[in-house]
């Protein structure tokens, strides 16, 4: 006798590969696709750099008192400029830093003035402004470089100012109220 079993379709086909043990056949945890949540790749243009440089001078954690207790927040001092002329003090305030620098550049940019400066970088005259608690002095001092401390320095830098003395003549550690104070004697100047 001899054997004649018919061959079905389902046994002559090619084999086919099995799906990795541990999925089912909707991708995993119920989501259709199989792509376990992960997000299509978009093709972004590379952001565009800004203008200004800018660099945070203070990051305070402040808290106001409600009810319930306190709530944190951050404040957040930002400088920006562009090196040239065009400079900027900003204050932000977010419940994350990330948030509170946004806002404090926003601020910079509507605050912009613009630095008569000389042809060595310098400034025309000497200027002494008071703001708030701080005083401060700048005074043209050509081949000297810039000397400066504290956020004077920043401030000054950002502007494109070099060969000037800068001096900070109140005992104030405020680096808002000092940089505020450097930017009112840069506005203060007139060629």
């Amino acid at each position: 006798m001899t054997d004649t079993t018919t061959q079905t379709p389902e046994t002559t086909a090619a084999p086919t590969a099995e799906a990795p043990r541990g999925r089912s056949d909707r991708g995993g945890r119920g989501r259709p696709g199989g792509d376990r949540g992960r997000r299509p790749q978009r093709d972004r243009a590379p952001r565009e750099r800004s203008e200004f440089d800018q660099a945070t001078i203070d990051v305070r954690r402040v808290a106001r008192v409600m009810a319930g207790g306190r709530r944190f927040s951050f404040s957040v001092t930002v400088v920006i400029g562009d090196r040239k002329g065009r400079v900027g003090v900003g204050l932000g305030k977010g419940a994350d830093t990330a948030l509170a620098i946004d806002k404090a550049v926003r601020d910079a940019k509507r605050h912009l003035i613009t630095v008569p400066l000389t042809k060595d970088g310098s400034i025309p005259h000497d200027v002494m402004v008071k703001y708030a608690s701080s005083t401060v002095s700048i005074i043209p001092s050509p081949g000297r470089g810039l000397v400066a401390g504290s956020a004077m320095r920043t401030v000054l830098e950002y502007a494109g100012v070099t060969n000037v003395i800068a001096k900070i003549l109140t005992r104030t550690k405020n680096k808002l109220t000092i940089a505020r104070a450097t930017v009112n004697a840069l506005k203060t100047l007139s060629k």
